[in-house]
C-alpha cells in the first residue's frame, strides 16, 4: 500500500498552518458584533418587537378603536362576555382593547421612526457630501445654517412647526398615492396618513443636521487621499467621485449615526403626540396612549407603564445595537 512520504506530509501541513481564511469586510463585523452582548441581545428584543407590530392585524384580538361599553379599566387577562376573547392587558377609560391599541401603535411608531431616519439620512449625507467635497463658500454657506439651526433648541422648534402643519394641512401638499402607501403600511386612513407624514416631515427637516456635520468632516478627511485624485485624474465627475467615492468610504459612521437616531425619533414621536401636536387619538401612538393615562394615573399607577415600556425598550435597544456597530465598525478597536 502506497504511503504519503513524510517530506510531503510536513510540506503539506506547514502549507495549512501558514495558509489563513481571509474574511470578507462583513463578516468581520458580524463577527466582532457578536462579540457584543448587550447590542445582540437588543437585535433579538427588537427583533420581537417589530414582528409583534408587523403581525398586528394577525395577533390582535381586536380592533385599535374597538368599543366595550361599560368594561372600563378591566384588569389584566379578563375576558369579555360577549365574545369570549381575552383582554390580555386590559382596557383603557373607554373600554379599547390595550394590547391590540399597543400593537397598532407600534406599527404607526415605528414606521414613523424608520421613514424619519431614511430621510434624514439621505438629505444629511448629501448636503454634507457636497459641504465636504466642495469646500469654499459652498461649505461655509452650508455649515452656517447648520450651525444656527443646531442652536435652536428643538423641541420647542419641533412644536412650533407641528403646530402650524397640523393645524393647516394644505399648506404641504401630499400626493394621494403617498397617502395610500402609509395608510396601508401603518393601517390607517388618508386623512390619519396626512398628520402622520407631516410628522415625518417635522421630524426629519431638523434630523439632518449633526449627519451633514458627520459626514463632512469624514469627505474632508477623504477628500485628498490618492483614489480621490486618481478618479479625477481619470476625468470623473464631481457628483461621481462624490457618490461613488466618497459616500460609500464615509457610511460606518452614518450607519452607527443613524442607528441612534431611530431611538431619538421615537421619542420625540412620543413627545409630540404627548403633548397633543402629534398623531390624534383615536389612531394609536405609543405617545398619545402616554398622555391619555396621565389623568389615571394616581389611581392606577400601572397604566403609563403599558405604553412607556415600548419607548423605553425601543430607544435602549437601539442605543446599544448603535454602540455595537461602532465597536464592530472601527478598525482601531481590538475585539
Amino acid at each position: 500500500m502506497a504511503t504519503a512520504s513524510p517530506t510531503t506530509t510536513s510540506f503539506e501541513l506547514a502549507k495549512e498552518t501558514i495558509t489563513t481564511k481571509e474574511e470578507k469586510l462583513w463578516q468581520v463585523v458580524l463577527r466582532r458584533f457578536r462579540k457584543h452582548r448587550l447590542a445582540v441581545f437588543s437585535v433579538y428584543v427588537i427583533a420581537v418587537i417589530f414582528l409583534l407590530s408587523l403581525l398586528a392585524p394577525l395577533i390582535a384580538p381586536y380592533k385599535p378603536d374597538d368599543l366595550a361599553v361599560g368594561d372600563y379599566f378591566l384588569p389584566f387577562f379578563s375576558v369579555d362576555q360577549d365574545t369570549g376573547q381575552m383582554h390580555v392587558l386590559g382596557t383603557d377609560n373607554i373600554g379599547r382593547d390595550t394590547f391590540s391599541r399597543l400593537l397598532y401603535a407600534g406599527r404607526i411608531s415605528l414606521t414613523i421612526a424608520i421613514m424619519c431616519v431614511l430621510i434624514s439620512t439621505l438629505i444629511g449625507v448629501t448636503i454634507g457630501a457636497y459641504s465636504g467635497y466642495y469646500g469654499g463658500w459652498v461649505d461655509n454657506l452650508l455649515m452656517r445654517i447648520v450651525e444656527f439651526l443646531i442652536t435652536i433648541p428643538t423641541l420647542p422648534l419641533l412644536l412650533i412647526i407641528s403646530s402650524m402643519l397640523l393645524r393647516n394641512e394644505d399648506l404641504v401638499p401630499i400626493p394621494s398615492f403617498a397617502l395610500s402607501i402609509a395608510g396601508n403600511v401603518m393601517l390607517i386612513s388618508q386623512r390619519d396618513a396626512k398628520q402622520a407624514l407631516l410628522l415625518i416631515i417635522v421630524l426629519a427637516g431638523l434630523g439632518w443636521l449633526g449627519t451633514a456635520r458627520l459626514m463632512r468632516g469624514m469627505v474632508l478627511s477623504l477628500r485628498g487621499q490618492t483614489f480621490s485624485e486618481a478618479a479625477q485624474a481619470m476625468g470623473a465627475s464631481n457628483a461621481r467621485i462624490i457618490f461613488t467615492h466618497m459616500v460609500p468610504n464615509s457610511m460606518a459612521p452614518i450607519i452607527v449615526e443613524a442607528t441612534l437616531a431611530l431611538g431619538g425619533f421615537i421619542i420625540y414621536e412620543a413627545a409630540l403626540s404627548f403633548l397633543g401636536f402629534g398623531i390624534q387619538d383615536p389612531v394609536p401612538t405609543w405617545g398619545n396612549m402616554l398622555s391619555a393615562t396621565q389623568g389615571y394615573m394616581f389611581e392606577r399607577p400601572w397604566l403609563p407603564l403599558l405604553p412607556g415600556l415600548p419607548i423605553f425598550l425601543c430607544s435602549l435597544t437601539f442605543n446599544f445595537i448603535g454602540d455595537g456597530l461602532r465597536d464592530a465598525l472601527d478598525p482601531r478597536l481590538k475585539m
